[in-house]
């Protein structure tokens, strides 16, 4: 017999694909919507279907990407890919959820988005990879941050850091590579998800952000 829920205390979010979803590029990425506006869309998109079967490599990919933009002007793709495009209902959703829980992104797009969300959105923390600018362009160097494929580490370094149990933590997320991440926590949310292995796994399925916080009361028995 299952034990009682965990009092939900941080909701942790992905960024591509669930909070902002750059449509007309491969997974709504922040990745794919700079490297259209940076003008590499189609080698960025050869860089995804070569490295993206193979799970051991990302960190390869992530320099691969980011060697695409050398010398680009940051100005010129922050015009293009900011303001970001939220999901529907996420400014509600983060304005009812805000006062009450810690709030915050993990996520292995880019930066340069998850900073900007984070700070539009007032949220807590942004976890990210990170592509360097320098003199106003890019250097074409990186940081990898978060692990495509193994976000449920990333996340488990940020609860510790932050003093945070797993079992308090609300996750949402959209694809396959947050499955990991969803079988760790207390509260799984699968936003507009892109596969249906999602909706196994998640405790409950969106397609509106403003449905959240009612449903994380609703789990953690509040009303």
């Amino acid at each position: 017999m299952a034990g009682p829920r965990s009092a939900i205390t941080t909701v942790v979010f992905d960024l591509d694909g669930t909070l902002v979803r750059y449509h007309g590029v491969e997974f709504e990425s922040s990745w794919g919507a700079i490297a259209v506006a940076a003008g590499v869309g189609d080698r960025s998109e050869a860089l995804l279907r070569e490295y993206f079967p193979r799970r051991d490599a990302y960190a390869e990919w992530v320099a691969a990407d980011a060697a695409l933009l050398t010398g680009v002007p940051y100005a010129k793709v922050a015009a293009s890919v900011l303001p970001a495009p939220y999901a529907e209902g996420v400014r509600l959703a983060v304005h009812a959820l805000r006062p009450r829980y810690r709030l915050g992104i993990l996520s292995s797009g880019v930066d340069l988005v998850a900073d900007w969300v984070r700070q539009d959105l007032g949220l807590d923390f942004a976890l990210a990879n990170r592509i360097h600018v320098r003199g106003g362009v890019f250097t074409g160097t990186s940081e990898t941050v978060v692990n495509l494929w193994a976000k449920d580490d990333a996340l488990r370094a940020l609860a510790k850091e932050r003093g945070i149990g797993l079992q308090e933590i609300c996750f949402v997320g959209d694809h396959v590579n947050d499955l990991p991440v969803m079988r760790i926590v207390g509260l799984a949310v699968a936003a507009n998800p892109k596969d249906e292995s999602l909706a196994e796994v998640a405790d409950y399925v969106i397609e509106r952000f403003d449905d959240l916080p009612r449903l994380i009361d609703e789990w953690t028995g509040r009303r």
